[in-house]
């Protein structure tokens, strides 16, 4: 039974291998039509060096208030996100100590008044004495030359205006230092009264109060930051760059700018356009850096502290670009068609910046090959293809 169930099957094996290859004949050639697709050439480009430097983004005017005295804070009339408006009362303090000293200094102020008015008072009877005296010792040396007074009259007359005279010169040199001292007292009363005015810390300017960084209660004193304002409006990037990139830095140049936002640079953002407004003459030591300042658009209302990248241009070179549209990225690999002899040949290409004339490549092509722009999905790895029109470049990252 197992024989005759071998049989039957070794004869069906046999039957279908024998009409396969009845049926087996020459091959059938398929003709496939060329894919029509939009050519470009590699064009090499005189551009220029693309330099990039990291900053922040900071208001026009900032200011970190802290006290001039020291002393503990009594109270906090503002917090992070206030609007102020300039002479707002912000901070007080604690300063009855002061407050005394400053009543004291006036009391002396008016004391030394009272010790000038006495003095001139003492001064005017002196002068009245002064002219008494003279006129006495006159009166007497006239009667002295005609006998009619004695050698001792003549004395005490002259003695009576010396001692007129000293006290004269006495009173002249107390009003003087009452004078002196009125002077010192007003002094002692300003600075007192300046300095209990600094119990009260105002706003230096409208702006908006970003951070609070102390709590009533605590010791504020001379450079211990305790608020933070910056005014409105517009923005500006601060950046540092290396002394090598000076001459390519000038004030009055327009950078792109590309403000982090924290949701990533989107594929067309070719960033802000600011304006190069302060460049430091000086050089840092330590880091051989200059700063820069860039000025914004006005609309622009990026939080302060944020990163940015300033790209400034450099020096003319010469580099490859191929339209944006022609490259194709598959996660961190990219690519274009290369067109050979009516063949589409995929080539792998390391890509530098993109700019308005532009992918720039890296490696993986050269000037004057022909390239496809927007491939067709079903544009495969060595298809054959027809050149249709030859675009203009477009720029722009793809």
């Amino acid at each position: 039974m197992n024989r005759l169930i071998g049989i039957v099957a070794l004869s069906a094996v046999a039957g279908s291998l024998f009409a396969c290859g009845e049926s087996e004949g020459p091959p059938q050639v398929t003709a496939v039509e060329p894919i029509l697709v939009t050519i470009a050439p590699v064009a090499a480009i005189d551009t220029a060096e693309r330099l990039e430097a990291g900053g922040v983004v900071t208001a026009r005017e900032s200011a970190s208030i802290s006290s001039r005295i020291v002393a503990t804070i009594a109270g906090m009339r503002v917090k992070a996100g206030d609007r102020v408006r300039a002479g707002d009362v912000l901070i007080t303090l604690d300063a009855r100590d002061i407050t005394d000293y400053t009543g004291q200094a006036r009391a002396s102020a008016v004391a030394a008044e009272k010790t000038l008015t006495q003095a001139r008072t003492a001064l005017s009877a002196a002068e009245a004495e002064h002219r008494l005296a003279a006129a006495f010792q006159k009166r007497i040396t006239t009667l002295l030359a005609r006998d009619s007074a004695t050698d001792q009259e003549r004395d005490e007359a002259e003695a009576r205006l010396s001692a007129a005279a000293a006290r004269l010169a006495g009173t002249q040199a107390g009003i003087e230092g009452a004078d002196a001292q009125l002077a010192s007292a007003r002094a002692a009363a300003d600075v007192a009264t300046a300095t209990e005015s600094f119990a009260t810390v105002r706003a230096p300017f409208d702006g908006l109060v970003t951070e609070r960084l102390i709590d009533p209660g605590n010791l504020a004193a001379p450079g211990v930051p305790l608020l933070r304002i910056e005014t409105d409006g517009a923005r500006q990037v601060v950046v540092r760059v290396d002394e090598a990139r000076a001459a390519w830095v000038n004030a009055g140049d327009r950078v792109p700018v590309f403000v982090d936002t924290g949701a990533g640079p989107a594929a067309d953002d070719k960033g802000l356009e600011g304006v190069i407004v302060e460049v430091a003459p000086g050089v840092g030591a330590d880091q051989r850096t200059f700063t820069v300042k860039i000025a914004l658009p006005p609309a622009v209302t990026a939080r302060t502290g944020s990163f940015a990248r300033v790209v400034f241009r450099g020096a003319r070179r010469r580099a490859l670009f191929v339209p944006a549209p022609a490259v194709q990225r598959h996660g961190q690999v990219l690519s274009v068609y290369v067109v050979q002899d009516g063949v589409a040949r995929l080539r792998l290409i390391r890509a530098g910046v993109s700019s308005s004339e532009g992918v720039e490549v890296l490696t993986g092509l050269d000037a004057g090959e022909s390239i496809v722009v927007s491939p067709p999905i079903r544009l495969l790895d060595g298809a054959s293809v027809t050149a249709g029109h030859v675009p203009t470049r477009a720029g722009g990252p793809s």
